[in-house]
C-alpha cells in the first residue's frame, strides 16, 4: 500500500453502500428493525413474561421511561421524568416498574396496568440534588416483591428497601462507585459491579454483609447470570473483555476478548450482555465498535467466537426474547447537523421546573441532538452471521496493521511507523473551547461554510483566518467529543471511558454534579503518560492543571507554574505572556520539550454576564493570544523544526450546517503546505495520531490507531517564513454592560469551570449578543449527505 489521501466525504448516508458515515470515520449499518427511543437509553429490561420491555432514557435533554411491546415492536406508553439514571427493574408479578430517579435521590414506583404506566410513588433515599448526592443506579427486586435492592454511584452504597412501605431497611457502604446489581436465582446473594475499580462485590442477603470480592477486568458494568446461577458474566468496559466466573468458587475461569482484532488498545468498550434462550450463545455489546460480539458458550470456560452483528451508534444494553435480540443504541443511528443551534425557551416543560430542557421541536444543541434507538434483530443463521461479521469489519476503519503502519506517503514529514524519523522535532498542541466551523470560518469563501451562521468572522478572528489562508484551510474536521466533559479526554487520549460518556449528560442537563473525568480516565493514561514511558520530554500550560498544580500524576513536575487553567476572568493574553516567558527561558537553557500542550480557552466566553468580557472581546482575545504564540514561535531558532496543531476540545457551543461535530482546526509550521484548501475528512483522533507519529509514540486507542493521519497537510519542502501577527480589530477589553433577558440568564451561569455552564443557554445569549436581543436562529436546513469519493480499500480488505 502506497498510502491514501483524505477523501472529500462528510458524515451521513453513503449512497453507494447504504452505510452511515459517522464524524469519527466509523460507519453504521445496523441489522434488523429499529424504533426510536429518547435521549441516551442506558438500560432496557424485560418483564418476567416477556410481554413488556422498559427503557430508561438518561441523556442531556428530556429524560423519560418508555414501555414497549417487544413482540409487536411498538411503543405502549411513555413518562417524562425530572431526573433518572440507568436503574430499572420490573416486579416479578409485573404490577410494578421501579425506575431510578437519578440525582432526585429516589426510586420511582410505577404501577402497571394494561400496558400503561400509572402515576409513580416515590421511594426517597435522600433529599434531592444539590443538597443530597446519592443517585441510585442498578436495581434488583425479589420475586415476592419483599425486598428491593438499590446500589448507588455518588455515595457508593447498597440500600435495602421494603417496597410495600417504601421504607429503607438498611444502608451499606460499598468499595467504590456501583453500576449494576443482580440477585442469584435463590436470592441468597446479590452481585454488585464496582464501576470505577476492577471488582464485583458479593453481598449476602441473609447476613447483610459483603461476603467477598471477586476481581474482574477494569470498569466492570453489566452483570449476567445463567438460569442456574452457576456462571456469572461480567462486562469490563476498560479492557474490552468479559470475565466468566464460576460462582461456586468465585474464580474467573475464562476471560473473553471482544475486540475486532488482536489488540489491548481501549476502544471496544464492552458494556452489555445477553444469553440466548438456550444459553448456548452469548451476545456482548461493544459500545465504541457499534456492534455485538457473539460467542458460543455452551461449555463454560471454553467459549468460541461466532463473529459480530452490526448495530447502531454506541450500544449500551442487550436483551433476548425467544429468537429475538433487542439492543439499545445510546446515540441512535446517525450524526446530525444543527443549523439552528440552541433555541429560545418558548415554554417550560411539564415537569414543573427547568432542568435544561426546551420544547422538543426547538432543540438543536449537540448534547441532546442524538436520540437513541432500539434494534430488533432475529437470531441469525450461520450464513447470515458470517455476512453480519463481514459488515462489521466493513464498518470499522481500525485494524491491527494500522497500529503498526499508519496511512501515509513516502517522503512526507509524517512518519508511518514508530521509530521512523521526522524533520519535525517540536510539537505544540493548542486546545481551545467549544466553537463550530461555521461560527468562526463560515465566511471563508474557499471553504464549505455558511455565512449566515458565522458570528466570529475575520474581523474578530483575523489571526485564525490568516492561519487558514496562509497554511491549510480544513473545512472537514470533526471533533470526537460532544462536550467539554468528554472533549478534553478525547483531545488527550483519543478516548473517553464509559464512565465519562454515561455521566456527563447528567451534569449538562443540570440534573447532577460535574463528574471528575480525570479520576476515571483511560487505563493506560493520557498522551503525557505515553510520552513519559517513551522518554519524550513534555510540558503543559494550563491543560489538566493550573499554576503548576497537576490534576494527574504524569503531569506532576511538568506544569508551567505561571499558566492558569480554565478561568474566564483571566484573559488569554495572560496565558500567552506566561507561555512566552517560559518558552524563552527554556530556549536559553536549550531545554524546550518535544511536546507542549497549551490551553487557550477564552473563546468559551461568559455569555452576556454583566461585567464580564463580552463574547466578541473574549473570542478576539483568544485569537490574538493564538496569533502571538505562533508569531513568537515562528521567530525562534527552533521554528524550522516545529509544528503547531490547534483544535477545539468540542463543538458544542453553536450551530453548523454540515454536522454538530464539525469544528475549526489549524496546522501551522514550516513543513505545512502553504495556501492550501484541504477538504479531506479528519478528526481529533487523526490529529493525535499525527502527533504520535512525529513524536514516535504508539496509538493510545482504537480510535487514533484507525484515524487518518493529517499527512495531506504537509510537504517535504520547508518554508521558514515567520507568521506576522495581526493586531486585534475589536476591543478585547470590552465588558458586558447591557441589562436584558440574556444578561439576566447569563447572570445565573456558573463559570467556575467549563462543565458547569448550561450550554444551550450560553449559545443562545451569544447569538443574541451578535445578532440582536430579538434575533432568532435561521430556519433549519435538512440535507442528505453522500460521500463524493469512496475511500480506497486497505490491502488487507
Amino acid at each position: 500500500m502506497f498510502g491514501v489521501c483524505a477523501q472529500a466525504q462528510v458524515p451521513g448516508k453513503i449512497k453507494q453502500t447504504g452505510q452511515v458515515l459517522l464524524p469519527n470515520g466509523w460507519k453504521l449499518s445496523p441489522a434488523g428493525r429499529s424504533l426510536p427511543t429518547g435521549d441516551l437509553p442506558l438500560n432496557i429490561q424485560l418483564s418476567a413474561s416477556g410481554k413488556l420491555l422498559a427503557v430508561t432514557n438518561n441523556g442531556q435533554s428530556t429524560q423519560s421511561v418508555q414501555l414497549f411491546d417487544p413482540k409487536g415492536e411498538k411503543l405502549l406508553d411513555e413518562k417524562v421524568l425530572k431526573r433518572s439514571w440507568y436503574g430499572l427493574t420490573f416486579s416479578y408479578d409485573e404490577q410494578h416498574l421501579y425506575v431510578s430517579g437519578g440525582y432526585d435521590n429516589s426510586i420511582l414506583d410505577f404501577g402497571l396496568q394494561n400496558g400503561k404506566l400509572g402515576d409513580a410513588d416515590t421511594i426517597r433515599l435522600a433529599v434531592p440534588f444539590p443538597k443530597g448526592k446519592v443517585c441510585p443506579t442498578g436495581l434488583a427486586v425479589t420475586k415476592k416483591n419483599e425486598r428491593l435492592y438499590a446500589v448507588t454511584k455518588e455515595d457508593s452504597c447498597l440500600y435495602t428497601i421494603n417496597p410495600p412501605t417504601h421504607s429503607v431497611v438498611s444502608k451499606l457502604k460499598l468499595p467504590g462507585i456501583a453500576y449494576s446489581c443482580l440477585l442469584s436465582p435463590d436470592e441468597k446473594l446479590l452481585y454488585i459491579s464496582i464501576w470505577d475499580m476492577a471488582q464485583v462485590a458479593v453481598y449476602n442477603t441473609a447476613t447483610g454483609k459483603i461476603e467477598r470480592i471477586i476481581n474482574t477486568g477494569d470498569h466492570p458494568n453489566e452483570l449476567l447470570l445463567n438460569h442456574k446461577g452457576t456462571v456469572l458474566f461480567v462486562a469490563n468496559a476498560n479492557e474490552n473483555t468479559v470475565s466468566v466466573i464460576d460462582t461456586k468458587t468465585d474464580k474467573v475461569i475464562e476471560t473473553i476478548s471482544t475486540v475486532l482484532y488482536p489488540t489491548k488498545l481501549a476502544g471496544s468498550t464492552t458494556n452489555g450482555l445477553a444469553l440466548s434462550a438456550d444459553e448456548k450463545t452469548l451476545y456482548v455489546a461493544n459500545a465504541d465498535n457499534n456492534c455485538l460480539a457473539v460467542f458460543k458458550v455452551a461449555k463454560p470456560g471454553s467459549s468460541q467466537s461466532l463473529g459480530f452483528i452490526p448495530v447502531g451508534w454506541y450500544p449500551t444494553n442487550i436483551k433476548t426474547l425467544g429468537s429475538k435480540i433487542i439492543v439499545a443504541n445510546g446515540k441512535g443511528l446517525t450524526s446530525k447537523a444543527n443549523p439552528r443551534g440552541p433555541q429560545p425557551f418558548e415554554k417550560e416543560n411539564n415537569i414543573g421546573e427547568h432542568v435544561g430542557q426546551t420544547a422538543k421541536s426547538e432543540i438543536q444543541y449537540i448534547g441532546g441532538l442524538f436520540k437513541g434507538s432500539l434494534s430488533f434483530i432475529d437470531s441469525p443463521t450461520p450464513e447470515l452471521q458470517k455476512n453480519y461479521t463481514k459488515q462489521v469489519y466493513a464498518n470499522t476503519p481500525f485494524n491491527s496493521k494500522r497500529t503498526i503502519t499508519a496511512d501515509g506517503v513516502a517522503g512526507n514529514p509524517i512518519p508511518r511507523k514508530v521509530g521512523e524519523k521526522s524533520p519535525i522535532k517540536y510539537v505544540f498542541y493548542i486546545i481551545k473551547e467549544n466553537r463550530t466551523y461555521d461560527q468562526v470560518l463560515g465566511d471563508m469563501p474557499n471553504g464549505n461554510g455558511d455565512t449566515s451562521l458565522c458570528i466570529f468572522g475575520r474581523k474578530i478572528t483575523p489571526n485564525q483566518h490568516a492561519l487558514a489562508d496562509q497554511f491549510v484551510l480544513l473545512d472537514n474536521f470533526y471533533v470526537d467529543a460532544e462536550v467539554s466533559a468528554d472533549g478534553h479526554n478525547w483531545s488527550m487520549a483519543a478516548y473517553a471511558t464509559d464512565i465519562i460518556e454515561k455521566t456527563w449528560p447528567t451534569n449538562y442537563g443540570a440534573r447532577g454534579p460535574a463528574y471528575n473525568g480525570f479520576a476515571s480516565g483511560p487505563k493506560d493514561g493520557y498522551i503525557w503518560d505515553y510520552c513519559k514511558r517513551a522518554g519524550v520530554t513534555y510540558r503543559s500550560y494550563g491543560e489538566f492543571g493550573s499554576y503548576g498544580k497537576a490534576q494527574i500524576k504524569s503531569l506532576e513536575g511538568h506544569m508551567s507554574p505561571a499558566s492558569p487553567g480554565f478561568n474566564m476572568k483571566i484573559k488569554d493574553q495572560v496565558r500567552a505572556d506566561a507561555w512566552e516567558r517560559d518558552f524563552d527561558s527554556l530556549m536559553r537553557a536549550n531545554a524546550v520539550p518535544q511536546f507542549s500542550t497549551l490551553r487557550i480557552s477564552a473563546d468559551h466566553t461568559s455569555g452576556q454576564k454583566k461585567g464580564e468580557y463580552s463574547p466578541i472581546a473574549a473570542v478576539a482575545d483568544n485569537d490574538l493570544a493564538v496569533g502571538r504564540i505562533i508569531a513568537h514561535l515562528s521567530q525562534s531558532a527552533i521554528w524550522n523544526q516545529s509544528v503547531v496543531f490547534i483544535l477545539e476540545d468540542d463543538a458544542q457551543a453553536g450551530p453548523d450546517h454540515v454536522d454538530a461535530h464539525r469544528s475549526p482546526a489549524y496546522v501551522v509550521g514550516p513543513y505545512v503546505k502553504r495556501n492550501a484548501v484541504i477538504h479531506g475528512m479528519y478528526s481529533t483522533s487523526g490529529m493525535l495520531r499525527t502527533i504520535e507519529l512525529i513524536l514516535g509514540l504508539p496509538p493510545m486507542s482504537q480510535y487514533d490507531a484507525a484515524a487518518l493521519p493529517m499527512f495531506d497537510c504537509f510537504t517535504s519542502k520547508s518554508d521558514n517564513t515567520p507568521f506576522k501577527l495581526i493586531g486585534a480589530q475589536v476591543d478585547i477589553d470590552a465588558r458586558n454592560v447591557a441589562v436584558n433577558e440574556s444578561s439576566k440568564r447569563s447572570g445565573s451561569f456558573n463559570l467556575a469551570n467549563e462543565d458547569k455552564v448550561p450550554d444551550r443557554d450560553m449559545n443562545e445569549v451569544i447569538w443574541k449578543y451578535i445578532k440582536g436581543e430579538n434575533a432568532t436562529m435561521p430556519a433549519p436546513k435538512r440535507s442528505a449527505f453522500v460521500i463524493l469519493e469512496q475511500k480506497k480499500k486497505d490491502d488487507d480488505d
